[in-house]
């Protein structure tokens, strides 16, 4: 595989009882590009997610992944356990991730992230905007290759949308990181990735640059 082929996804299906929930998918995501899976509810964009994540098991198809290690994930639906304040909880991260010199990780991320006040918090009464800065700072914290984002800001007032769609470009130029994004909202789309395709049931219609795109069709 091309070396800078983080991701490269080939005739990827999921039936569910006869029904393909994804059907026949390809695509391959580099490093340093945002690619966002852009469609409604229920058009395969989190089943596809989840395949490559291995949360489920793929019908056929392939997913390639260089270095699995080198993988994290964050959805707005996904939070990280409330119970445990900030740090804890990038602490318990950390760990499972086998990040070296990892207490200043993790004071860089509380900076980077804005969260020094929110150190000693309990993750769990934090507002939703300070809830997904904590949850892309935990997703970043093994420095991944590879980031899966399942519509992290879907529940974000616009103030806090934007700083996370800022932040989100900031790592993939920063840090190269090939970045799988998705939404079903074009303009959000439009302002964050490279390179968007566009689902429905469980297929891609179309592909393209997302400022172009509407343009075209």
């Amino acid at each position: 595989m091309d070396s800078s082929i983080v991701l490269r996804v080939k005739d990827l299906v999921k039936e569910y009882g006869g029904t393909k929930a994804v059907a026949g998918v390809s695509f391959e995501v580099r490093a340093g590009e945002i690619v966002g899976l852009l469609g409604p509810n229920g058009a395969g964009k989190t089943t596809t997610i989840n395949m490559i994540l291995g949360v489920l098991e793929q019908t056929s198809g392939t997913i390639e992944i260089p270095d699995k290690a080198q993988m994290n994930f964050a959805a707005v639906y996904s939070n990280v356990p409330g119970n445990l304040t900030v740090r804890q909880n990038l602490k318990v991260f950390g760990l499972l991730y086998g990040v070296r010199n990892l207490k200043a990780r993790i004071e860089t991320l509380l900076t980077e992230f804005s969260l020094e006040q929110f150190a000693n918090t309990r993750a769990g009464v934090l507002s939703s905007g300070e809830q997904t800065r904590v949850a892309l700072a935990k997703a970043i914290i093994n420095e991944p290759k590879l980031l899966l984002l399942d519509e992290p800001t879907a529940s974000l007032d616009p103030s806090a949308a934007h700083i996370i769609r800022d932040k989100v470009k900031e790592i993939a130029k920063q840090k190269q990181a090939a970045i799988l994004w998705t939404s079903h909202n074009m303009h959000e789309v439009e302002a964050v990735c490279d390179r968007v395709l566009l689902f429905s049931h469980g297929k891609i219609l179309l592909e393209g640059d997302p400022r172009t795109l509407p343009a075209q069709y």
